[in-house]
């Protein structure tokens, strides 16, 4: 099975896809954009094949070549902190519309299963979602929701008890690594859970799909 994982980061989604959890042989695919994440993912997964390119073009060059699309873009720009952040002077700034323009694209011409990962998304969202554990999820199969895990213990510093806490639910030690303290706190804090990442991996091999399930996806 040939798994293309977008916008990799360190791998959270990725840390059980493993013949162990899921049962499968997956050739996986990993693409990142930065070379120090990507070394970290190597670290933790020496197993994949990982390029270092952005995504978004990768993704429209090689989406035929796989089974199973994962793609996390990236979400500042749709992150109801946006609302904070203009609140308190800072001026708005346009979506960035990559995301929808890659579920566009899986939608009507991926023949596979794919996911596309965002934040809950400050505005309405262009389509509909399954919102679970504090995430958006578009895909073309349904998954049982996870109850929310993360609310709470994202923004907080290295030495604040939380930080260990999301560190324990990630389940990646970076120690070796020497990161700064504000790096680590964001490359943890980008993680989907694993348990989260495996449970919808799982989920979209089923041979059935509930007869009521929209394929727009449909809020949790």
């Amino acid at each position: 099975m040939r798994v293309l994982n977008l916008y990799a980061g360190i791998g959270g989604n990725r840390k059980f896809w493993d013949k162990e959890h899921t049962g499968l042989d997956l050739d996986i695919t990993a693409v990142e954009l930065d070379p120090k994440i990507t070394k970290i993912y190597q670290d933790f997964f020496p197993n994949d094949k990982v390029i270092v390119t952005d995504a978004h073009p990768y993704l429209l060059e090689h989406f035929k070549e796989f089974d199973f699309i994962w793609s996390s873009p990236p979400c500042p720009s749709h992150s109801r902190f946006n609302n904070l952040n203009v609140a308190q002077g800072f001026p708005p700034r346009y979506p960035d519309m990559a995301l929808w323009q890659e579920i566009i694209l899986l939608k009507h011409w991926f023949k596979g299963k794919f996911c596309v990962e965002n934040v809950i998304t400050y505005y309405e969202p262009m389509f509909n979602p399954i919102e679970s554990n504090n995430h958006f999820f578009w895909t073309n199969f349904w998954f049982t929701p996870f109850r929310n895990t993360t609310r709470g213990i994202r923004r907080v510093g290295k030495n604040d008890k939380n930080f260990g806490l999301r560190k324990e639910r990630t389940g990646f030690d970076l120690s070796k690594h020497n990161l700064e303290t504000r790096f680590e706190k964001q490359v943890l804090n980008n993680c989907v859970e694993p348990e989260l990442g495996l449970h919808i991996l799982k989920e979209s091999q089923r041979n059935i799909q509930p007869e009521l399930f929209n394929p727009q996806g449909a809020r949790g």
